[in-house]
């Protein structure tokens, strides 16, 4: 059975830092690009940033130099470092594996930035 497990979302004060990870399990980890999207109320759900199986990162103009994506295929996980955090990072944030047709995607876990 499929899982992708987010944890880590809160709140964080405007300039903060957060952590996200993704524990994924019942695939084969190490094949599937993993990233992570977020969906603002209101708003249609955006990619927020990818790695591939290589390492390789992809990210939305909105967050480049702020948000970092890894993965350690030895532990199934994907992290998203957050810093330096704005009001409009407030989203649900969820995790995803992708592998040509096949794409997986998490319950998703709250961030929300405010004072």
């Amino acid at each position: 059975q499929v899982q992708l497990v987010e944890s880590g979302g809160g709140l964080v004060q405007p300039g903060g830092s957060l952590r996200l990870s993704c524990a994924a399990s019942g695939f084969t980890f190490n094949i599937y690009t993993m990233g992570w999207y977020r969906q603002a109320p209101g708003k249609q759900r955006e990619l927020v940033a990818h790695i591939t199986r290589g390492g390789s990162t992809n990210y939305a103009d909105s967050v480049k130099g702020r948000i970092t994506i890894s993965r350690d295929n030895a532990k199934n996980t994907v992290s998203l470092q957050m810093n330096s955090m704005k009001p409009e990072d407030t989203a649900v944030y969820y995790c995803t594996a992708q592998y040509i047709t096949s794409t997986f995607w998490g319950r998703g876990t709250q961030v929300t930035v405010s004072s």
